[in-house]
């Protein structure tokens, strides 16, 4: 398949064949829908906790005789029934993650590449290279070319004034090829490869 590269200033250098087995599949929504509930559950802290009674310090004193109040048997105030008591059932720390194999993680980030192909959001970039850390002239350049909302992704080490001057551009992210990912792939409108980011993902997949 070919598409279009662009250049940063806007040109059209010429066209790159672009692998059919990544950009060319009939995405599967089921498989991207697993590959994001993966990623989310990973990040997932699960620092989440509660006293339970073991936790909650009262005096061990029975509060009241056993027979004759007319009330319900109650030993201690530390129980779930009584306001201050420790929570019954209550969420522990524990990791929320989930595996998946391998074979499915990687073809759904080929069904999410193809699905951005199929939506025409996907746009290949000769290079992403600025002469000064500005954000400003970054954003300047980025509208230029449309991206308001993109995901950029680079070859193996980012230039360090795109660096600094993306960070702080709202909903543009850029990132190293070998960071891409299917859930950062669909949170953003376009998805920007640059020459050599392309080159790194068809040599991984080979």
């Amino acid at each position: 398949m070919k598409m279009d590269l662009i250049s940063f200033d806007g040109g059209t250098p010429g066209s790159l064949d672009v692998s059919d087995a990544i950009f060319g599949l009939n995405p599967r929504q089921d498989l991207i829908a697993r590959m994001v509930r993966y990623q989310l559950a990973k990040r997932r802290a699960g620092t989440h906790a509660v006293k339970n009674r073991a936790d909650i310090w009262r005096t061990g004193k029975k509060m009241y005789k056993q027979k004759g109040t007319g009330g319900a048997r109650h030993g201690s105030k530390r129980v779930p029934q009584f306001r201050g008591g420790g929570r019954a059932f209550g969420p522990l720390p524990r990791d929320h993650a989930h595996d998946l194999p391998k074979k499915v993680r990687v073809l759904a980030l080929k069904h999410a590449l193809s699905a951005k192909v199929v939506s025409g959001e996907l746009i290949l970039l000769d290079k992403v290279e600025v002469a000064d850390a500005k954000t400003k002239s970054l954003k300047a350049s980025f509208a230029k070319l449309g991206l308001t909302n993109a995901l950029i992704i680079d070859g193996a080490e980012l230039q360090g004034n795109v660096q600094l001057a993306a960070r702080n551009i709202p909903q543009i992210d850029v990132l190293p090829v070998q960071g891409i990912n299917v859930y950062d792939i669909l949170r953003r409108e376009k998805l920007v490869l640059t020459k050599a980011a392309l080159e790194a993902l068809e040599a991984r997949f080979k």
